[in-house]
């Protein structure tokens, strides 16, 4: 059952995949009816799933479901990685790929490999106070309050001594 991002409760699940390149505006308009067919038709175990999906910041489509309503299950969720991996070949952009991190400055979104964390930390171009896409947060309620967050209060912080 699809219903609108915004009426997920904060507790809801969410997936987040970030995509290779910023989506363009017509890109995100033409998803938009993909995404909502996939959250009305999405199932765990012959049971309806209350879930939506959406595009943030032009650079991560987030599917977000409500567990108190009914729970994914190993099925249903390698049946979103297939949805996912069916836009990346109709859009021709990587959504699987975890080996780069998403960061924010002056309101602009960039993406390092991890290996590149080090020579940029050094350069000055990521600080403590860089944000940081952290897209292993697990509710839509931390997708609020802690998505972006400065580096220096995640797992980066290392980098600061």
């Amino acid at each position: 059952m699809y219903v609108s991002f915004d009426q997920l409760p904060p507790s809801a699940r969410v997936w987040i995949y970030q995509a290779s390149r910023p989506l363009s505006g017509p890109e995100t308009v033409a998803l938009l009816p993909h995404l909502a067919r996939f959250s009305e038709e999405w199932t765990s175990h012959g049971r309806s799933l209350l879930a939506s999906a959406e595009v943030l910041h032009q650079q991560f489509l987030v599917i977000g479901l409500d567990e108190g309503v009914a729970g994914a299950s190993g099925c249903s969720i390698d049946a979103s990685v297939r949805f996912v991996a069916q836009l990346e070949q109709e859009l021709g952009i990587e959504l699987l790929d975890k080996s780069r991190m998403a960061f924010m400055q002056d309101g602009e979104i960039y993406l390092l490999k991890h290996n590149e964390i080090k020579a940029a930390v050094a350069a000055g171009t990521v600080g403590p106070d860089t944000f940081y896409f952290d897209n292993t947060v697990a509710t839509k309620g931390e997708l609020g309050t802690s998505w972006p967050r400065p580096a220096c209060q995640t797992w980066l912080a290392r980098y600061f001594g």
